[in-house]
């Protein structure tokens, strides 16, 4: 069962997006991560996966940033940041409508959008099929819909890296197969993509790779390598 001390990707020789060395976070006596040491490399597309409480969400909350490590050190790269949390923590009595949700996400905001800031929303919410529904108060769109709208969020500012968390969660099936074509263009743009998911059975390509975490790193590399080794890793 592999289990690298320093697992990078072979193929790509830029520099990585984020870096993780000897890296540990406790909680009281409770060991969530240890001794992860870990880098990107910039466009990757990289699916994150590991039992129920393996540190998947506190691993991810190193990489945005929302979490400090108890050891070691996180360096990163100043790349443009997109992310979609696993739990939306919005108050559905709080008068908020699309338009206003989508562009709390904006590196600038003023008091009124602009006229260029309301054609770039339309295009995107065209994009994500909900265009209609730009005007509407967030708190009567169904759990699908709110994720496309916080899905758009995330990449309205044109990111660079990208940190998507169980993004298909509520989407409804038979938008999945369009949000995915638009994943791929974003990885064929060079993107770096991290998805953290519970299934891997709809993954994107071939050409993505695998970590696999539960409290360390026992997995890291291509997909079709993952399937070869994925019924041990699910019986240790």
């Amino acid at each position: 069962m592999p289990n690298s001390s320093a697992p990078t990707l072979p193929t790509s020789k830029k520099p990585s997006v984020i870096e993780l060395n000897n890296v540990s976070v406790d909680f009281g006596d409770v060991v969530a991560l240890k001794n992860i040491n870990f880098a990107l490399k910039r466009g990757t597309l990289l699916y994150i996966v590991g039992p129920n409480g393996s540190g998947k969400t506190t691993f991810v909350r190193l990489l945005t940033n929302l979490l400090s490590p108890t050891s070691g050190e996180i360096i990163r790269d100043s790349d443009v940041l997109g992310y979609l949390p696993q739990k939306l923590n919005q108050n559905p009595n709080f008068p908020i409508t699309v338009e206003e949700a989508i562009y709390s996400g904006f590196a600038k905001q003023s008091l009124f959008i602009s006229k260029s800031d309301g054609e770039k929303i339309q295009a995107w919410l065209d994009k994500m099929q909900i265009g209609h529904l730009r005007k509407k108060p967030m708190a009567h769109l169904s759990g699908g819909q709110q994720q496309r709208v916080y899905l758009i969020r995330a990449l309205i500012n044109d990111p660079d890296f990208i940190i998507l968390d169980e993004p298909t969660s509520a989407l409804d099936p038979s938008f999945r197969a369009y949000f995915n074509e638009v994943i791929m263009d974003l990885h064929h743009k060079k993107k770096t993509i991290i998805f953290v998911t519970h299934d891997l059975h709809d993954t994107l390509c071939d050409c993505a790779h695998v970590l696999y975490i539960d409290q360390e790193i026992r997995f890291f590399g291509t997909l079709p390598e993952y399937h070869e080794k994925e019924h041990t890793l699910n019986h240790v």
